[in-house]
């Protein structure tokens, strides 16, 4: 067997053996059982959390979700994040003949056989998505939100041999140097500190040999994160959002309502056509927006009602009740789930599912109510101008 994968690091006197892996590669799930079974070591260390874990040994989970309480517990975001993420992957694993993450789960099933400990050493996902996201900035969020959309519809395939190639060193850091120069801020959360997190956790694993099951990208940084001593609970807090985009937010709400309250005081009728265009072009763009996703009627009527209400509460956001109310009315079931990640290839596919159908229409009604702000406090801005 190659050792091109394997690094062996002997430290304090344990011996610690990192196995450098793809996520959809047939060879590293058969190389992970091969290093396990034949260096039989103390523990066994997997990149996961607990909830990646349970998501794993338990594939029903995804599949039987609550979307209403996926919505009520503000969990949306990060449904949308594993799908993106996942969709890839599976459609990796589908080209392959292999099952997604095969290899976290080859080694889950390796230490159960030989009796090690297992250590789940990856920091919550929760944790890495917050900090990714409350550290890029707008147009950060703008642009990882249009490469993931991106991966979704990507057809290109790759050869095995290509995905082996990964995991050489040079192409790595390569691979991530480009990285770093497309999202700077975002190589910080997900790489660095995970690289910082699994290093102290592989390192604190019981016994004096311990194997770890890692994604190739992180082996690099844990051979020198390791000699190092790591905060754990440091790098696992949610960093406290900016007031920035609170304060702009506000603000603009209660501008708008200023002039429309001022206009209603020098001239009525002038703040009577302000609140009309207010209502008809919030309302209007953000119906459209719905009914451009196939909305139901409900939901496009709820886009409609909303819309003007919530461009001016923050607090609130057209698209999350025009999707609250399909889903009450066109509810996913288990199909719906367990087609998506074929679904999202195709515009039909995207269209008639109804789990993305749900999503579409919280994106475009929030689209469709944000460009009828912008037209519609320019219209009462205009009007305010012309009765001074």
């Amino acid at each position: 067997m190659s050792e091109q994968n394997i690094t062996r690091i002997n430290m304090n006197g344990k011996e610690i053996i990192l196995i450098g892996t793809a996520h959809v590669s047939k060879r590293s799930a058969e190389e992970v059982k091969e290093v396990i079974e034949r260096e039989k070591p103390d523990s066994v260390c997997v990149e996961l959390d607990e909830q990646r874990y349970q998501s794993i040994m338990d594939e029903n989970k995804w599949k039987n979700m609550d979307i209403f309480k996926v919505i009520k517990e503000k969990k949306a975001s990060l449904l949308l994040m594993n799908l993106v993420i996942s969709s890839f992957q599976k459609r990796m694993a589908k080209q392959f003949g292999i099952k997604p993450g095969q290899e976290m789960i080859q080694g889950i099933e390796s230490a159960d056989v030989i009796g090690a400990d297992l250590v789940l050493a990856d920091r919550n996902i929760q944790i890495t998505f917050s900090r990714i996201w409350n550290g890029i900035g707008l147009w950060g969020k703008a642009k990882l939100l249009m490469e993931l959309i991106a991966s979704i519809f990507s057809k290109e395939n790759i050869s095995e041999e290509e995905l082996e190639k990964l995991k050489s060193q040079d192409m790595l850091n390569s691979m991530l140097h480009e990285f770093t120069e497309t999202f700077p801020r975002l190589k910080v959360p997900l790489i660095d500190e995970r690289d910082q997190y699994l290093a102290q956790k592989i390192k604190e694993a019981p016994g004096q040999k311990v194997v770890a099951v890692l994604g190739a990208a992180h082996v690099p940084g844990i051979k020198t994160e390791i000699h190092k001593e790591h905060d754990l609970a440091a790098i696992s807090k949610v960093p406290p959002k900016s007031n920035a985009p609170r304060i702009i937010a506000w603000t603009i709400p209660l501008i708008i309502l200023s002039i429309i309250a001022y206009t209603f005081y020098a001239n009525p009728s002038a703040g009577f056509q302000q609140t009309v265009s207010w209502v008809l072009w919030n309302g209007s763009f953000s119906a459209i927006g719905a009914a451009l996703a196939f909305g139901h009627p409900l939901a496009i009527l709820t886009a409609f009602v909303i819309a003007p209400l919530s461009s001016l509460n923050p607090l609130m956001a057209a698209g999350w009740f025009s999707g609250f109310v399909q889903a009450a009315m066109r509810r996913p079931n288990v199909a719906d789930f367990e087609t998506l990640s074929e679904d999202v290839y195709s515009i039909k596919g995207f269209r008639d599912n109804k789990v993305t159908r749900i999503l579409l229409v919280v994106v475009l009604t929030n689209l469709g109510s944000t460009l009828g702000t912008f037209i519609g406090g320019a219209d009462v801005i205009r009007l305010f101008l012309e009765n001074l």
